[in-house]
């Protein structure tokens, strides 16, 4: 992986920050101009093609990231070698633990993944100066623990048709940061394989693709080279999670 560092800023906002959709939604959208100036002098833009491990389970933590695009997928291993997918990240989520010094997870690029890096003794030295960057940070924490309780519900008490449905609903709502949030339609290409889904969602690759085809026979979904899917009602698909 080669890491290409760009430290092109004005005396305003940095140049590379204009049009990050991270400044805005963001944790760095807590920060102040200085800050953000002082930010892009340690940070660097990534690349990463899809499956390759961008943090290690008991690695130590030297770094932090801001998803800019693609999908990152979140998960634990047992001693066994089995490993249980436990998450997805997307734009402009945090990647990393603040706190810790190791890492609990293994995360891995699910697509084409684009990321801006930057020192974990920068981000822990700016939290101390800014009680709003520390407070971003709690509140997307706090929004993880949410949707991981809501991902329980799916989990525990939905059919397998609601199961994949909230799971499609879920891509439609956050792979693309820059899409309208009152859009009543999307269009995405799955960031999972099939044997990824049945895995996230606790069913067979048989089950998942079942349902999907369901969906699809129903006009809720369309799917085209087997990974293209358009969503005609984000509301139709919503009311087939089960929500």
């Amino acid at each position: 992986m080669m890491t290409v560092r760009q430290d092109v800023h004005s005396a305003d906002i940095p140049v590379l920050c204009q049009s990050c959709e991270a400044r805005h939604r963001g944790v760095c959208g807590a920060l102040d101009p200085d800050q953000l100036v002082a930010l892009s002098k340690t940070s660097s833009r990534h690349k990463i093609e899809p499956g390759i491990e961008l943090i290690g389970d008991a690695e130590a933590i030297d770094s932090y990231s801001n998803v800019l695009s693609g999908v990152v997928k979140l998960t634990k291993g047992l001693s066994d070698g089995r490993q249980q997918i436990v998450g997805l990240q997307f734009a402009p989520d945090f990647l990393g633990r603040p706190f810790k010094v190791e890492s609990a997870i293994n995360a891995e690029a699910a697509t084409a993944v684009s990321l801006c890096t930057f020192p974990k003794a920068t981000i822990d030295r700016m939290m101390k100066e800014s009680p709003e960057l520390e407070h971003r940070l709690l509140k997307q924490t706090l929004n993880e623990l949410d949707d991981a309780r809501e991902w329980m519900v799916t989990l525990g008490r939905k059919t397998a048709s609601e199961k994949v449905a909230s799971f499609l609903l879920m891509i439609a709502r956050n792979i693309d940061p820059t899409a309208d949030p009152t859009a009543k339609s999307a269009t995405f290409d799955l960031p999972l394989t099939r044997a990824d889904i049945a895995d996230f969602l606790g069913l067979t690759i048989e089950t998942v693709s079942r349902q999907m085809t369901r969906l699809r026979t129903d006009g809720v979904i369309r799917i085209e080279n087997n990974r293209h899917v358009t969503v005609d009602s984000l509301g139709r698909l919503e009311r087939r999670s089960g929500a």
